[in-house]
């Protein structure tokens, strides 16, 4: 392996840091239904005045062919190139407590080197956790609570949430993988996936990130308030509740949707978790393809370009 020092470069930020923080990890690149990372990540920076701590030589991380960086063609000339940054941050949250946001592209190469060099930025900081965020979709109706699987090093640390899967096999993320490797070295590890309604998976959905913000609030003894997060969650609700309330089709599904759910939670009032397997939950095509085009057609209308 190279050399994982070379991989980033502290800033002065750094020596300020006091030791015992959390670290969050929100990187783009694996799975984000509704958008709930990437709005957990924007709301926390928006309100948390960020200021860097650590940037990492994308140039030895990205596929750049894979992921093309966006440019600006003004009329004769190029009027910009956005290359992507994945640095960490040190934000703060409501009460002044600092913490830490890892946060851009995830990594195309070099995991394990990536890992390490993470690692060697943990010890220099002497973080005392490190919390993951995805968001994931699953057969689930708007109309009910978000849920969140969690998971984490030492059980007692998410004894709180009950468990939703058996064990499975799952495509790994370098957020996944940088979990494991910590707490295979002693260090408290997190996780949190919230569940988005399959149909409602490839547009902005706000309560997830307001379910991500309150499950790392409590984990991290943070304080993350999230009224303009909870604002357009409530907006997002009202609009859909108006488009289901519209189609009939669409109203069988979310209805079926609702009763086979709480079919599924009264079940498993012996903490009886969700088999892999199980057949109980719809599929995403019985889910909704007739709520997705109806949903799809509304973000057409409301486009001013459509």
């Amino acid at each position: 392996m190279l050399d994982p020092q070379e991989l980033f470069e502290l800033t002065p930020v750094a020596d300020e840091l006091p030791e015992g923080l959390v670290l969050v990890c929100a990187l783009d690149g694996f799975l984000d239904a509704g958008a709930g990372v990437r709005l957990t990540r924007e709301h926390l920076r928006a309100v948390g005045s960020p200021r860097t701590v650590a940037t990492f030589d994308v140039d030895q991380l990205l596929d750049y062919r894979a992921r093309r960086p966006v440019m600006t063609f003004a009329r004769d000339h190029w009027a910009s190139c956005e290359i992507p940054t994945l640095d960490l941050q040190v934000l703060t949250d409501a009460a002044g407590a600092p913490y830490l946001l890892l946060a851009g592209p995830e990594p195309d190469s070099q995991w394990e080197r990536f890992v390490a060099a993470i690692s060697l930025v943990v010890e220099r900081l002497r973080v005392r956790m490190v919390v993951g965020l995805d968001s994931i979709p699953m057969g689930v109706p708007h109309t009910r609570p978000v849920g969140v699987t969690a998971h984490a090093s030492r059980r007692e640390l998410v004894a709180a949430y009950p468990a939703w899967f058996e064990d499975v096999t799952v495509p790994g993320s370098i957020g996944h993988v940088l979990e494991f490797r910590l707490a295979q070295s002693g260090l408290d590890t997190a996780g949190f996936a919230v569940h988005v309604p399959q149909y409602l998976a490839q547009a902005e959905y706000p309560p997830a990130a307001v379910r991500l913000v309150a499950a790392l609030q409590d984990l991290a003894g943070l304080t993350l308030p999230a009224d303009a997060l909870e604002q357009a969650a409530g907006e997002v609700r009202t609009r859909i509740d108006a488009e289901v309330q519209g189609s009939t089709e669409v109203s069988a599904v979310v209805s079926r949707l609702e009763q086979q759910y709480d079919a599924f939670l009264a079940a498993r009032q012996g903490e009886t978790p969700l088999a892999a397997d199980a057949a109980d939950l719809p599929t995403g095509d019985e889910l909704g393809a007739e709520l997705e085009r109806f949903l799809a057609e509304q973000a057409r209308r409301d486009r001013p370009d459509a």
